[in-house]
């Protein structure tokens, strides 16, 4: 093809204003699109440093766009970028309506080809980075580019490809820079976080290794407030599930150690309960020892400036744990033991080997070779069950032993070294159970274990007696039974029965027959000594019921009441029948 001096660049390049656009945040210059009148190599040259100083591509292939017909006899048809969606069409300010089919385009596989375009010579450059395709430059002529035209236009392809690879390397290199950033923040975020984490690993396992050496070493309960103090620098302290202290560790105890009412001790567990973790009550954090539903002790500690923080927290969560596993410990140890205690005096008082007795009852730290004393205790409308035990232990409790304890129906039996004080274990007793209506029978004084059987039926006589007297509540000893001790266990019941129907057949079958109860009328008599107001008072009749009464008994027992030996005969008779049979007679 022919050059076209007029087309040639000039010498000067004035002729290409730069100006700033005042939208472009980042400081980049906006170009005058005006193309130069004619390109030579020097005249690309310098336009290479325009579209090296572009910022955006769009602007790139415009610019690149406008002076293609400064190479020659040429026509920029369109212009293309390349996108994540495929080809982008650049509009050029000199460019008249779309003469190129964009969907033409996507059949030249990303390679350099020639487009269908009518009349004309069209060719489409590819605008290529190192790797990959960057856009299309759409160039068109009446006849196909001579080598300088090749030259030309593969120059100003190269520029631009060259400028937008830049702008690419540019993003890359800012989007690098803004990654390389982040990733510093988030690495010192992470170092920070790592230090955290690091610092709260050391103090928990500082708070791990110091509550496993208080297990280790079967450290208690102060042992386990001392620990928590020393980890929190608060003072510690442990209460029962009623509120009375146990430990405490720290300064500032008070004392005398206030009392909280149930109400208030109630309304303060049920609170801390329904929160997982310690809780906050008043100036205290507090935690529940509940390993298994069950409240068996508070632990907490006094915080009144309100300075406890999270290793506060996991501290004394963790000596709750720890107070949980010892009560339970202590717990399953005390069953153990009263069970084994139950076992051995059940034994006892059933006869068992002396050697073995003594063997196992030195297992449970009781002495068998001092002197003991058997007790049965019998409240009626008071099941035997752990509340009465409590209370039964605690009013027979001396300072020498704890009594071996066992049920026996509705009675508690007791293996005690002390003789109950008269009637100071039943006053104890009535108040602890809130009422008098009970009886207690105590044995008389056991020196080995081989009787403990005889004083066991010792003491469930003396309660008998006491329970088929006039006064039915109180203490009964075996040793002040008098007559009643013949009457005891060991005797003949065929005899005594023999003996009965002998002084009261007669009266007994007429009870019998009639529904009448001379019987109990005459012992009523003798139970009080005679004294006919005292019996007719005791049998809720009146007084000349009485003597009425008394006298059928004469005629229908034919005996005198006057004599001494009838009369010794008749009472020991009514209380045979009243002790021994139980209220019957054959």
């Amino acid at each position: 093809m022919a050059s076209h001096p007029s087309r040639r660049l000039s010498p000067h390049v004035s002729d290409q204003k730069v100006t700033r656009h005042p939208s472009n945040t980042a400081g980049a210059e906006r170009h005058d699109l005006r193309p130069l009148a004619a390109l030579d190599p020097h005249g690309l040259l310098m336009l290479s440093h325009t579209l090296f100083n572009c910022a955006e591509q769009s602007e790139i292939v415009r610019l690149a766009m406008r002076h293609v017909s400064a190479l020659g006899p040429y026509h920029a048809e369109a212009g293309y970028l390349a996108t994540d969606d495929g080809l982008s069409r650049i509009p050029g300010h000199d460019v008249g309506a779309p003469t190129v089919d964009d969907a033409g385009m996507k059949e030249l596989g990303e390679a350099d080809g020639s487009v269908p375009l009518p009349g004309s010579w069209t060719w489409a450059f590819g605008l290529r980075g190192a790797d990959r395709l960057l856009g299309y430059l759409v160039v068109s002529s009446h006849s196909g580019p001579d080598e300088q035209g090749q030259f030309l236009l593969s120059t100003l392809v190269g520029l631009t490809s060259a400028a937008l690879s830049l702008t690419v390397a540019r993003a890359a290199q800012h989007d690098d820079a803004g990654e390389l950033s982040r990733l510093r923040t988030e690495r010192e975020t992470a170092l920070r976080q790592l230090d955290t984490v690091r610092s709260e690993l050391q103090l928990q396992k500082t708070v791990h290794e110091t509550l496993d050496r208080v297990a280790a070493r079967g450290g208690g309960e102060d042992a386990i407030t001392r620990a928590l103090y020393e980890l929190t620098g608060l003072s510690a302290l442990i209460e029962d599930r009623f509120g009375n202290l146990r430990s405490w560790a720290g300064p500032d105890r008070p004392d005398p150690y206030p009392v909280r009412s149930s109400t208030s001790q109630e309304e303060m567990l049920s609170q801390v309960a329904r929160e997982a973790g310690p809780v906050r009550v008043k100036d205290r954090l507090i935690a529940l020892a509940r390993p298994r539903g069950d409240v068996l002790g508070v632990l907490a500690i006094e915080d009144p400036e309100a300075t406890a923080n999270e290793h506060t927290m996991f501290a004394l969560d963790h000596a709750q744990r720890s107070l949980a596993q010892e009560l339970v410990h202590m717990r399953e140890l005390t069953e153990v033991e009263l069970r084994l205690r139950r076992q051995l005096i059940d034994d006892l008082l059933e006869g068992t080997d002396e050697t073995s007795a003594n063997a196992r009852a030195e297992a449970v730290g009781h002495d068998l070779q001092r002197t003991h004393y058997v007790v049965v205790v019998h409240w009626p409308g008071n099941a035997a069950n752990s509340s009465f035990t409590r209370a039964v232990e605690q009013a027979t409790a001396t300072t020498a032993t704890r009594p071996l304890i066992t049920r026996r129906g509705d009675r508690m039996v007791l293996l005690t070294e002390a003789r109950p004080d008269d009637d100071a274990v039943y006053a104890a007793l009535a108040h602890e159970l809130g009422t008098p209506d009970g009886a207690i029978g105590v044995s008389t004084r056991c020196d080995s274990p081989d009787g403990i059987p005889r004083c066991y039926q010792e003491a469930l006589r003396a309660l008998e007696v006491r329970q088929n007297s006039r006064q039915r509540s109180g203490t009964t000893f075996f040793d002040d039974l008098g007559l009643y001790r013949i009457l005891g266990p060991g005797n003949d019941l065929r005899e005594l029965e023999g003996f009965v129907r002998e002084w009261l057949g007669q009266l007994i079958d007429y009870d019998a027959r009639h529904d009448t109860e001379l019987v109990e009328t005459l012992s009523r008599y003798f139970d009080c000594g005679g004294n006919y107001d005292d019996a007719a008072a005791t049998l809720t009749v009146h007084r000349s019921t009485l003597r009425y009464r008394l006298q059928r008994i004469r005629e229908i027992s034919d005996r005198d009441l006057v004599d001494v030996d009838t009369r010794l005969n008749l009472q020991v008779a009514t209380r045979v029948w009243k002790i021994i049979l139980g209220g019957r007679g054959r």
